[in-house]
C-alpha cells in the first residue's frame, strides 16, 4: 500500500487534486474536507488509499489520518462503495462523524448525500464504537470548529450558499461556542429544510 505521498499541488477541482512529486504527477480523489483544506502551490502531504478493481486502478487522497481511518471502515460497510464514502467525509467532518454515530444520530447519518436511512442504518451498526472520539490521531483539531468546515456540508447538500451562511451564523449564535459540530448541523439542516 502505497502510504502517503508528499509533494506539491498543481492542480485542484471539486473532487480530486494533482500533486507533483518529482517527475510524477499523481491523481488523487479526495473529500471535500480534505480539498479545502489545499491551495495550489501547497507543500503537502497527503495519506492515500489505493482502490484497485479488475477494470481500473484509483487513488484516494486524505489530509488527516483520522479522515483515512473513517473512509477505510465505511467502505468495509455493504452498500458503501469508496465514492460514497468521499460524499459522506465531504459533508462531514471526522469529529462530526464520529459524533453522529456515537450520538447515535441516523436522521443526521441519512442527510449525506448518496446515504438514505438504510444504509445510514448499517453504517452506524457496523461503525458504532469502533472510532474512539479521544483518538484524535493526525486530525486537525484545535478544538475551535470553522465557518468553512461547517458550511461546505450545508452547500454539498444542495444549500444555497447565502442561506446556509445566514443560518450558519444565528445557529451558531444561539448554541454557542460549546456546541459540538454535529448540533451546528443539525439545527441548521432543520432550520434550513
Amino acid at each position: 500500500m502505497i502510504q502517503s505521498i508528499t509533494g506539491q499541488i498543481t492542480a485542484l477541482d471539486g473532487e480530486s487534486a494533482s500533486l507533483q512529486m518529482g517527475a510524477i504527477e499523481w491523481q488523487l480523489s479526495m473529500s471535500g474536507q480534505s480539498l479545502s483544506q489545499l491551495k495550489i502551490g501547497d507543500e503537502v502531504k497527503i495519506y492515500t488509499y489505493l482502490h484497485h478493481k479488475e477494470d481500473s486502478m484509483q487513488l484516494f487522497g486524505f489530509k488527516e489520518l483520522m479522515e483515512r481511518e473513517i473512509f477505510f471502515q465505511l467502505i468495509k460497510v455493504d452498500g458503501v462503495g469508496p465514492k460514497a464514502a468521499l460524499k459522506i467525509l465531504t459533508f462531514f467532518t471526522p469529529k462530526a462523524f464520529r459524533e453522529a454515530l456515537n450520538a447515535p444520530d441516523v436522521k443526521l447519518l441519512a442527510k449525506a448525500p448518496g446515504l438514505g436511512t438504510k444504509t445510514a442504518q448499517k453504517v452506524m451498526l457496523a461503525l458504532k464504537g469502533k472510532l474512539d472520539l479521544s483518538a484524535e490521531s493526525g486530525e486537525n483539531s484545535g478544538g475551535k470548529i470553522t465557518y468553512d468546515e461547517l458550511l461546505q456540508p450545508l452547500v454539498g447538500m444542495g444549500f444555497d450558499k447565502k442561506s446556509a451562511s445566514e443560518i450558519l451564523s444565528s445557529v451558531r449564535k444561539d448554541l454557542g461556542e460549546s456546541a459540538s459540530e454535529a448540533e451546528i448541523l443539525r439545527k441548521a439542516i432543520t432550520l434550513l429544510s
